[in-house]
């Protein structure tokens, strides 16, 4: 037996796309391997473009503190692989994984299938054979094809906001996206929408009817809001008057809002307002507006700076992100510096357009741990159509050390994003690992 990492080298090898969205593959497999997805624990599926992992971090840290058992499947990771798996509150280890990626390449035999769906079935084993309460399933890409929704019941869905984003995989349009991520709604089982486009919603309203799933929608059936700095959460059983989140953005305040009515809209799901309150204060997301105050980073920067990571990388989380940033600079002001790393599958003007006016420069640096990265040039010459002043650079260090030579007299506060590759890369280099 190999370590994860050389099955994970030859899962890669398996199919001739990284991506082929399609359940026969996994469905063949995972019934070879004894139908796994049907002995796993209850589940709520989390799909959406932006804010799906951020959802069900809350989701996790209100379980977890209501004293319940919780496995999570989320995707990509960081740094390591085994982030994507948590067993009833921890991540998997070494030699758990390995011996599970062992069994799964033996059964599949070499058939075609891609790393995405194998790795999920591996999962599915691990969630079989660990006893918990609860498994918070997020979904890949999509929804409707992924390898996730082979799981037949569920206690809830969610999806959160949909946005343009895969369109090579999902459509063109924001209407077809959304189709395809409510191909996860089930018949009979409670689905929460958060807030949504137009053509979004009525998509998700259409499929919602012809399966049968009831439906708890954002700014109809529940609502989430700020008020005089606490988080106010309303829907048909009543008002809750709790603390603002951990996770730092409004955007977070809609998230939260989407975890809690996922709890309320299920029988089996009922949580203590004092667990969602310990969640709240609790809840840990790593690379979504996380400040990095300790390891190597920030040495690298005058002293009286903010270092922050966000792994946001589509239009929609560009806006997200500078309106976190534009709410910082309201409280304490400071230059703000930007270090772009993202991919040429992205919008990268989408994305960039949301900082002009408020980032002074932008450093363009390259992701070495993705075949799909944009050359810093090319991440500079989209933030110049921006209007945003830029250069390019050979690495995240090197941008820190040239934004530490030209700081003025105050302390910069600079955002490391564009991408989940660079966001890991970033906290591998720092040395705060995730978990």
């Amino acid at each position: 037996m190999g370590g994860s990492d050389a099955y994970l080298e030859r899962f890669l090898a398996l199919h001739p796309k990284e991506i082929d969205l399609s359940l026969g593959r996994i469905e063949e497999l995972l019934s070879e391997l004894g139908g796994p997805h049907r002995a796993m624990p209850p589940a709520i599926q989390i799909a959406g473009t932006n804010g799906k992992g951020s959802t069900t971090a809350f989701l996790r840290a209100m379980l977890e503190a209501s004293g319940r058992r919780v496995h999570v499947y989320t995707s990509p990771h960081l740094v390591r692989f085994h982030e994507r798996i948590r067993l009833a509150g921890t991540y998997v280890d070494e030699d758990r994984l390995a011996a599970t990626f062992e069994e799964v390449e033996r059964v599949n035999g070499g058939r075609p299938i891609t790393l995405f769906e194998i790795t999920t079935a591996a999962a599915m084993l691990l969630y079989a054979r660990e006893p918990a309460d609860v498994l918070l399933l997020e979904v890949g890409l999509g929804g409707r094809f992924d390898a996730t929704n082979v799981v037949e019941k569920l206690l809830a869905s969610v999806i959160t906001p949909v946005s343009l984003d895969h369109q090579k995989f999902l459509g063109d349009d924001i209407a077809q996206i959304a189709h395809e991520k409510a191909g996860i709604l089930k018949s009979l089982t409670p689905a929460v929408i958060s807030r949504q486009e137009g053509a979004a919603l009525e998509a998700i309203e259409r499929e919602a009817a012809r399966v049968g799933a009831p439906l708890s929608i954002s700014g109809q059936d529940w609502q989430a809001r700020e008020e005089r700095g606490r988080l106010v959460f309303e829907d048909g059983d009543g008002l809750l008057d709790l603390p603002l989140p951990r996770l730092v953005g409004r955007h977070q305040i809609e998230n939260a809002g989407a975890a809690i009515a996922a709890l309320r809209a299920s029988s089996a799901l009922k949580t203590e307002t004092a667990a969602i309150e310990t969640g709240l204060g609790s809840v840990d997301w790593p690379a979504r507006m996380q400040r990095l105050a300790s390891g190597r980073l920030p040495t690298l920067l005058p002293a009286g700076s903010e270092l922050w990571l966000d792994g946001g990388h589509n239009p929609d989380g560009g806006r997200a992100i500078a309106s976190t940033l534009a709410e910082l600079d309201e409280r304490s002001p400071k230059p703000i510096v930007m270090v772009v790393g993202m991919l040429n599958t992205k919008d990268s003007d989408g994305f960039l357009e949301a900082f002009a006016g408020l980032a002074g420069r932008v450093y363009g640096v390259p992701i070495g741990s993705s075949t799909a990265a944009r050359s810093p040039d090319e991440v500079t010459s989209a933030a110049e159509r921006a209007g945003l002043a830029a250069e390019s650079c050979g690495s995240v260090e090197e941008a820190l050390a040239r934004i530490s030579r030209a700081a003025g007299p105050t302390p910069p506060r600079v955002l490391i994003t564009g991408s989940l590759y660079l966001a890991g890369e970033a906290l591998a280099a720092n040395g705060t690992w995730p978990g």
